[in-house]
C-alpha cells in the first residue's frame, strides 16, 4: 500500500465522469426498456411503490403512475391501504381537460385485489387520467412525468422527504413533499385549477373524525377512542399557495355521492369554499386555480405531514425485578408502549406543520445536495441503483426510532404488522448503510445489544425489547449476531474516533466474547463446536466456516480494541491462532471452506433433546433415521455456502483486515459463483420459499452440493435466493478484485426487480423492505475500497484501474471520493471529513 500525507483535505481536484472501467458487459442481463438506474416507463411502472417519509415516522409510496398507496402512518404497515385520495387538473376551454394527475391504472389491480370481485369500490380506477407516464428515481426523489394529448399541459410530479446524512434528526420528520410542476406546451395561455382530493383515511371505526381547517389546506383529524390512545392521529395536505381554496365537507349522502359531487365539481374546473362541520365530513378537497403564458411553468407546493403520537406496539418479556440491568438510571423508558421518536420534538399537528413549512427549503436543499453528490458518482448504474433502491427501507415501517431517538427494526414487514421483531442481530449485521450515513443511530443499536439485551452472563438476547429496557434471556444466543456485534463495536468506534465511548462499552464486549467462548468453545480449540443458532433460524453442529469467520473475526476485533486500552488480549490472541490455523486446514477442501458436522462427544444434550428449545426443529420418527445416517437435521456439510466466509466480508467493511488466508477466501468466492449463480432458475428445485427467484429468473442460490453429499434435510431456506446474501457476495467478490463476477450477480438481482412483477423500491425476504438487502451499500467499499477512519483522520481507497467518482458519507459529513490520474481526491459537499493521509491499495 502507498501513503500520501496531507495537511488536510476538505476540497478537491474536479472529477471526471467516465463510466468505471470494470463495469463489464452489463447488456446481456439487462431488458430492452428499463436501464439500470435510468427511468421507467410502461409496464416496468406496474409495481413501483416508493417510499416517502422519515427514519422511523411512517411512510406512504408514491406509485409508478404517480398514485398514493401504502399508507402506513399509524406506527406500523398498511402495505395494502390505499386510500381514496388523489390530485386532479381541469383546464378549462378544453373538452375532456379535466384528468387525474396520474397515469393508466396498472393492469393488475383491475382484479385480484379485495373487494375487485365487487367492482373495487372506493377507488378513483374509473375517473380520467392522463395517458403517459414515465417514472425516475433519484433517491429520496421520485418523478413521474405526465403526457396527455387531449390538453396542453405537460405535468411532473416530484415527491420526496428529508434525507441528509449525518442529521437523523431532519431526516426522521413525519412528513413528505409532493411537487406538480406545469408547462404550457399550447399556444395559448391556460386557464386550469389544480387541485387534491381524499376521503379522511384516519378516521376509525367508533371514534371521532373530522377535517380541520388549516391555512392553505386541512387536516384529516382522528380524536381516538380513549380506552385506545393508538387510535388518535392527524393528518395535514397543505400548499404554499395563498390563493388556495378549501371545501372542508365533501357533499355528504349514501352510495358514491361524495365522490360523484366532488368529480363533478372538477370536471367544470370549479372551487367549493366550504367551513369545517361539526359531523364528521366524508372528505375534503383544496384547489389552486392557475394561470400558465404559453411555454411558461408554474409548481404547486403540496407539502403532507402527520402526527400519531401513540401506539399499542409492545415486545420482549420483561426481566425480574432484582435484574442488575435495572439499576441503571439509562436503563429503560417508563413508557409502556411504544411512542415515536418525532412525538418528544412536536406537541401536536400543528407544530409538525409549522416545522416542515418553515424549513422546507432548507431541507429540500441539503436532501438535494445529498442526491446530486451520491449521483455524480461514475460507477456502474447496476450497482447505483442497487444502493439506491435498498436506501428506501431507512424510510419503510420496518425501521422505527422510540421516544428518546434510539433506533429499533423489525426484520421487514408483514401486510400489516412488522414482521420479525427485536433489531434482529444476525440479519441486520448485513446492514452497512446506517453506520455510514447516521452512525450515531446505528451506535444506539450497539448500546442496546449490550447492555439492555447483554444478562450478566454475557448471553445477548438477539431480538431487543420495544419500549427498549432489559429484556429476559428466553432463546438461544445467536453466534453469528453476537459475534457480528463485537465486530461491529469496532467498526463503530472507528466511524465515530470516540475513545470514551470504546471504554464504556468495552467490559460488555469482554463479557459477550466471554460468553461466546464458555458457549460455544468451551474447550478454547478456536472454532465454534458446539451447536450454535445462526441467521438460518436453526443451529449449526460442530465447526462451520461461516460461524468460525465470524469468531475470527471477532476475536482479531477485540484484540485490537483490548490492545488500544492496555487490556490483557492473550487469550483472544492464542484463540484466533489456532481457529485461523484450523479453518485454512481442516475447514478448507481446497476449493472452498466447509461445514465439519459433529454431534457427538460435545457438552450440548443429542440434537433430539436440544430441539426441543428450538423453533420449528422437532425430530419425528424418521427424523430421528435421518440423525443416525447423516447427522443433525439442518447443515450444509461439504456444501458450497454463499455466505461460507461472511464473517471476514463483516470483518473486511469493518476495517478488520485479512482474517483468513485471502487467497483461500478468493477461491471461496470463485466456488459461490461457479456453483451457485444460476444465469435461469428453470431447472431448479425449491420446495421452500419460491417466489424470491424461480423460472427463467435468475440469482444465486445460497448453497449447493457441487461434490456429491447432498444432505436429505440442508438447512433451511438453502435452495432460495436472497438479494441481501448476493450483494454480501458481489461486494465481496469486489473486494477481492472479481468485480466482473460481482457486477453479473448485481445485474441478475436487479433485473428481477424491474417493475414488471416486483416493485423496484422493495426487495422482500421475511417481510417487505427486508434489512439483510442493506448490505448493497458495501458495493461503494467493494468496488473503491473506500473508507475513513476518524481516529486517526486516514482515508482508504482503491487505486482502481482508472479514473473514477465515488459517494463517501461519514460521521461528520458526506462528499465524493475517487481517483484522477493515479491521484487521490476527496470532494466534500457537506460538513467537513477531516483528512492527514491518504493510504492507497
Amino acid at each position: 500500500m502507498k501513503k500520501i500525507r496531507l495537511c488536510s483535505v476538505l476540497t478537491a481536484i474536479a472529477f471526471t465522469f467516465l463510466l468505471f472501467s470494470c463495469s463489464g458487459n452489463k447488456q446481456d442481463l439487462q431488458n430492452d426498456e428499463h436501464q439500470f438506474n435510468g427511468s421507467y416507463s410502461g409496464k416496468y411502472l406496474d409495481r413501483i411503490a416508493f417510499p416517502v417519509g422519515g427514519i422511523g415516522a411512517g411512510m406512504f409510496c408514491v406509485e409508478g403512475t404517480g398514485a398514493i398507496s401504502h399508507m402506513s402512518v399509524r406506527n406500523r404497515p398498511q402495505v395494502f391501504n390505499e386510500p381514496l385520495m388523489f390530485a386532479a387538473v381541469s383546464v378549462k376551454g378544453v373538452e375532456n381537460g379535466a384528468l387525474v394527475l396520474e397515469g393508466p391504472v396498472p393492469g393488475w389491480k383491475r382484479f385480484g385485489q379485495p373487494n375487485s370481485g365487487n367492482g373495487s369500490p372506493g377507488k378513483t380506477y374509473g375517473l380520467p387520467r392522463f395517458e403517459n407516464a414515465v417514472f425516475t428515481a433519484r433517491f429520496p426523489y421520485a418523478s413521474i412525468d405526465l403526457k396527455d394529448p387531449d390538453i396542453p399541459l405537460e405535468v411532473q410530479l416530484t415527491a420526496w422527504s428529508p434525507f441528509i446524512p449525518t442529521d437523523e434528526d431532519n431526516s426522521s420528520l413525519p412528513v413528505g413533499g409532493m411537487e406538480y410542476t406545469f408547462r404550457n406546451t399550447g399556444n395559448s395561455k391556460v386557464e386550469a385549477v389544480f387541485s387534491y382530493n381524499t376521503v379522511n383515511f384516519m378516521s376509525v371505526q367508533n371514534g371521532k373524525a373530522s377535517v380541520k381547517p388549516l391555512k392553505n389546506g386541512f387536516i384529516l383529524s382522528e380524536e381516538g377512542d380513549s380506552d385506545k390512545p393508538e387510535t388518535k392521529g392527524s393528518f395535514a395536505i397543505f400548499t404554499n399557495m395563498p390563493e388556495t381554496v378549501v371545501d372542508h365537507c365533501w357533499f355528504r349522502g349514501g352510495w358514491w355521492d361524495p365522490l360523484t359531487i366532488a368529480w363533478n365539481t372538477i370536471m367544470r374546473g370549479e372551487v367549493r369554499n366550504t367551513p369545517p362541520v361539526l359531523t364528521s365530513a366524508p372528505g375534503a378537497s383544496l384547489y389552486v386555480p392557475i394561470s400558465i403564458d404559453k411555454g411558461e411553468t408554474k409548481t404547486i407546493r403540496l407539502m403532507l405531514a402527520w402526527y400519531v403520537p401513540d401506539s399499542d406496539l409492545k415486545y420482549g418479556q420483561d426481566v425480574k425485578a432484582d435484574d442488575i440491568r435495572l439499576k441503571d438510571p439509562n436503563c429503560c423508558t417508563d413508557m409502556p408502549f411504544y411512542k415515536p421518536w418525532y412525538s418528544s420534538k412536536f406537541n401536536s399537528i400543528e407544530e409538525v406543520v409549522n416545522y416542515w413549512q418553515t424549513n422546507y427549503d432548507d431541507l429540500n436543499r441539503k436532501s438535494g445536495l445529498f442526491r446530486d453528490t451520491f449521483y455524480s458518482g461514475t460507477l456502474p448504474p447496476e450497482v447505483i441503483e442497487a444502493i439506491a433502491a435498498n436506501l428506501t427501507i431507512l424510510k419503510s415501517t420496518t425501521v422505527l426510532r422510540q421516544y428518546d431517538g434510539k433506533l429499533w427494526n423489525w426484520e421487514g414487514c408483514s401486510d400489516n404488522s412488522g414482521c420479525c421483531a427485536g433489531s434482529c442481530t444476525h440479519v441486520w449485521n448485513y446492514a452497512q448503510a446506517i453506520p455510514h450515513l447516521f452512525p450515531k443511530l446505528e451506535r444506539s443499536l450497539r448500546e442496546t445489544e449490550f447492555n439492555q439485551s447483554q444478562n450478566i452472563e454475557g448471553h445477548q438476547t438477539f431480538r431487543s425489547a420495544l419500549p427498549i429496557r432489559p429484556v429476559a434471556a428466553t432463546f438461544h444466543a445467536a453466534s453469528d449476531g453476537q459475534l457480528g456485534g463485537i465486530m461491529k463495536v469496532y467498526r463503530d468506534w472507528h466511524i465515530s474516533g470516540d475513545n470514551d465511548w470504546l471504554k464504556r462499552i468495552y467490559p460488555k464486549v469482554t463479557g459477550s466474547m466471554d460468553y461466546c467462548i464458555r458457549t460455544w468453545d468451551p474447550e478454547k480449540k478456536g472454532t465454534l463446536e458446539e451447536p450454535h443458532h445462526n441467521t438460518y433460524d436453526i443451529e449449526f453442529w460442530g465447526p462451520d466456516g461461516m460461524c468460525t469467520s465470524f469468531y475470527l473475526g471477532a476475536l482479531k476485533a477485540i484484540s485490537e480494541m483490548g490492545r488500544s486500552l492496555g487490556a490483557d488480549v492473550t487469550l483472544y490472541e492464542n484463540l484466533y491462532s489456532k481457529g485461523k490455523k484450523f479453518m485454512e486446514s481442516e475447514l478448507y477442501d481446497g476449493e472452498y471452506f466447509i461445514q465439519e458436522i459433529k454431534w457427538k462427544g460435545l457438552r450440548a444434550a443429542d440434537p433430539v433433546q436440544v430441539s426441543a428449545g428450538s423453533w420449528n426443529s422437532d425430530y419425528s420418527e424418521e427424523a430421528r433415521l435421518l440423525l443416525e445416517k447423516e447427522g443433525p437435521k439442518y447443515q450444509y456439510g461439504k456444501g458450497c455456502l454463499s455466505d461460507g466466509v461472511l464473517g471476514s466480508w463483516i470483518a473486511e467493511v469493518c476495517g478488520i483486515k485479512n482474517i483468513i488466508d485471502s487467497s483461500k477466501v478468493t477461491s471461496h468466492l470463485n466456488s459461490v459463483f461457479r456453483y451457485n449463480f444460476k444465469a435461469t432458475l428453470k431447472n431448479h428445485t425449491n420446495p421452500q420459499r419460491p417466489a424470491y427467484a424461480f423460472g427463467d429468473e435468475g440469482g444465486l442460490l445460497l448453497c449447493t452440493w457441487p461434490k456429491g453429499e447432498m444432505l436429505s434435510l440442508p438447512f433451511v431456506y438453502s435452495n432460495e435466493v436472497w438479494t441481501g446474501i448476493e450483494y454480501q457476495v458481489a461486494s465481496h467478490l469486489m473486494m477481492m478484485g472479481e468485480v466482473e463476477n460481482g457486477l453479473k450477480i448485481v445485474q441478475a438481482a436487479r433485473k428481477r426487480y424491474d417493475g414488471r412483477f416486483r416493485n423496484p423500491f422493495n426487495e422482500y425476504e421475511c417481510g417487505h423492505w427486508y434489512a439483510r438487502a442493506l448490505s448493497s451499500y458495501a458495493l461503494l467499499q467493494g468496488l473503491t475500497g473506500a473508507r475513513y477512519d476518524a481516529l486517526i483522520q486516514t482515508m482508504y481507497i482503491d487505486s482502481g484501474k482508472s479514473d473514477y467518482t465515488s459517494f463517501i458519507s461519514t460521521e461528520t459529513g458526506f462528499g465524493n471520493i475517487g481517483m484522477k490520474e493515479g491521484k487521490p481526491f476527496l470532494n466534500v459537499a457537506y460538513g467537513e471529513i477531516p483528512v492527514k493521509a491518504f493510504v492507497i491499495r
